[in-house]
């Protein structure tokens, strides 16, 4: 029966995935009357037409997600990392307490607490701006990066720390000459699952942002689809667009996903 039901999931994913690659290569006009149909034969006109278009929608998005992913990618990376390191080395009741507060929130949903952000944003002045965006994306997804973090920080000896404090070093150089670097599988676990996420975000992006300043990917599927009426090979060939970006993400780093994931969650 395993078999059978990993087979039976593995088509149930599937067939999204062959929906959008088979419509990315049809005639936009077969689209309607034949989405499930092999594209035959295969055209490269969606592309070229969203790529093409006059006012560069797919370019526009395109910048702005790759501007919000990067900063918030590397930010929530860096304090996560320093912030996961120094709850899991202190056994102080306010270290508890604060590991406690951060992975509370990991249960409220980010829709959840997205009109009172907007709200602060707005007395701050960074509604409808990328610096509010990406505060939002680190405010929310910090905790989760911490729990990464610490967790993978339990299994790196705390010799290796205390011997270099006895050679002088400071806990900053400590931290990233000596211990930053063992948490590679984490960082890339972390840098994986912040980049599918924010990247894929629709909701935040669509509120904070606003539709005068600037639009994601998934926004901007969102603005190719007309009220009246879609062009659907334009739709498709933007869905294809966004997802090359975060599938290169984790071919890259695939080789430690895994192991970043186990590490953390065998330990402490």
């Amino acid at each position: 029966m395993r078999p059978l039901v990993v087979t039976a999931l593995g088509a149930v994913f599937a067939v999204p995935l062959y929906v959008v690659l088979a419509n990315t290569f049809k005639p936009g006009a077969d689209i309607a009357s034949s989405p499930a149909a092999l594209p035959t034969p295969p055209t490269l006109g969606n592309l070229k037409a969203v790529m093409d278009r006059p006012d560069h929608l797919f370019w526009a998005s395109l910048t702005n997600s790759l501007l919000v992913t990067t900063l918030s990618v590397v930010v929530l990376t860096v304090l996560s990392a320093m912030l996961g390191h120094y709850l899991a080395r202190t056994n102080s009741r306010w270290g508890r307490a604060a590991t406690l507060l951060l992975l509370s929130g990991l249960m409220i949903p980010p829709q959840v607490i997205l009109l009172p952000i907007t709200h602060v944003l707005r007395i701050f002045h960074l509604m409808a701006t990328v610096q509010g965006l990406v505060l939002f994306n680190v405010g929310y997804y910090v905790p989760f990066g911490v729990f990464v973090f610490a967790g993978f920080v339990r299994t790196v000896p705390v010799e290796m720390e205390e011997a270099a404090a006895i050679d002088g070093a400071g806990r900053l150089t400590v931290f990233w000459r000596i211990v930053f670097p063992l948490l590679r599988p984490a960082t890339a676990s972390a840098v994986i699952f912040f980049g599918v996420w924010i990247w894929n975000d629709f909701i935040d992006p669509l509120i904070i942002l606003g539709p005068g300043s600037g639009t994601t990917v998934t926004t901007g599927i969102y603005r190719a689809i007309g009220r009246y009426q879609a062009d659907y090979g334009t739709v498709f060939g933007l869905m294809f667009l966004a997802t090359l970006p975060v599938l290169i993400l984790y071919l890259v780093l695939q080789k430690q996903f895994v192991q970043g994931l186990t590490s953390g969650a065998t330990k402490g």
